[in-house]
């Protein structure tokens, strides 16, 4: 089976890596997350410029028309860098509910704005109670006329603090673990009756939580069909694991290679570190705990382009990526030392990045038991 980029495909890494390597050095983004925003507009632009934020989106969405493929490239160089500007959360999460389900009048107002950066989307969909489960919906939205009612909470909403523009998971009927009676909707953030909470993430990324008390939103802004929204939620899960996944791909890449040239230097008992054989074999393993979590990446996307029921694979993958992320992420810090763990060291950052991830959309006990009920 053929593993290789197109020549398009390595052209879009080589230049998300060259951005990295030029314009976002780790002084860079310390000084990005130091800022009132927590991330560049001038970034924003950049992305925006080169056409990445069209990558997702169809050619006759105005898009670049481009598959998971081209998303894992992106997401894996962004993860090398430790990109915290919201691409995934603006382009990828939210722009994949209105690729997914939006018509054709939605998609001519939204999409465009997305694509050229002038504004940023967010995804409200978890809650407190919920944990994973995207079914367990307590927000509820009422028929009122041509106006539904919003009313309840969304937890952990990420660039929820920066968005112009929310889509919002509801329940339209039924009760709260039902399968059937989830519906999305286009919300601008600015609409009355919503309050929110914002606050920084441990690693670095900034989020919200929301409250909706009455907030009215047009029955044109109904995403896709009423009661219906669950599949299009799952869809959007399994796609954003994906990206999510690429970039914690990136970051583990970084994290083992810069133990393997620290176990260079470091000196103890009167030599490098690098020559004791025990932590030889750490090293060694942290190098196949990558290239094992990669090749599951991989066989993830071609499913998931291939148009095959890819949810089992996307739960393997998430296993697989949770035991790699605690081998690789946690020997990194240790073979770094006391100093591995202090914010002046860029180990530390991954480290926590890719923790996060680890939990996101699902940890690995989660996606265990989910892959073991997908099985029978």
């Amino acid at each position: 089976m053929d593993f290789s980029f197109s020549e398009e495909q390595t052209l879009l890494k080589e230049s998300v890596s060259d951005f990295v390597k030029s314009d976002y050095a780790f002084s860079d983004r310390a000084a990005v997350l130091e800022s009132e925003e927590g991330f560049s507009r001038k970034n924003l632009k950049t992305f925006a410029d080169l056409d990445w934020n069209s990558i997702p989106f169809s050619e006759e969405d105005g898009g670049f028309g481009g598959t998971a493929v081209e998303l894992m490239a992106v997401m894996e160089e962004f993860g090398k860098g430790l990109v915290v500007e919201p691409y995934f959360s603006s382009v990828i999460l939210a722009g994949s509910f209105l690729r997914k389900a939006a018509n054709s009048s939605q998609k001519e107002i939204h999409i465009p704005k997305i694509i050229d950066g002038s504004k940023i989307y967010a995804a409200a969909f978890s809650e407190l109670q919920s944990r994973y489960d995207l079914y367990d919906v307590k927000t509820s939205a009422t028929k009122e006329g041509a106006e539904y009612s919003l009313n309840g909470e969304k937890i952990f909403v990420l660039g929820g603090y920066a968005a112009d523009t929310l889509i919002v998971s509801a329940r339209t009927s039924g009760k709260p673990r039902d399968l059937e009676g989830v519906s999305l909707f286009i919300v601008a953030a600015d609409t009355a009756g919503i309050s929110k909470e914002n606050f920084s993430t441990v690693d670095g990324f900034k989020a919200a939580n929301l409250k909706f008390e009455n907030v009215k939103v047009s029955a044109g802004n109904l995403l896709g069909e009423e009661g219906k929204g669950l599949a299009i939620l799952e869809d959007v899960a399994a796609e954003a694991i994906i990206a999510l996944g690429a970039e914690a791909v990136g970051a583990l890449e970084i994290l083992y290679r810069k133990t393997v040239e620290y176990s260079k230097i470091r000196v103890q008992f009167n030599q490098p570190i690098g020559k004791f054989q025990s932590l030889q074999m750490i090293m060694s393993e942290m190098f196949i705990e990558h290239v094992q979590v990669k090749s599951m990446l991989y066989m993830a996307v071609m499913k998931f382009d291939a148009g095959e029921d890819v949810q089992k694979s996307i739960s393997a993958f998430k296993v697989q990526l949770g035991k790699a992320i605690k081998f690789i992420g946690q020997n990194a810090i240790q073979l770094h030392g006391g100093i591995g763990m202090t914010d002046e060291l860029d180990v530390s950052h991954y480290f926590k990045r890719v923790t996060m991830i680890g939990v996101m959309f699902g940890d690995e006990s989660y996606h265990l038991d989910r892959y073991v009920r997908l099985s029978c």
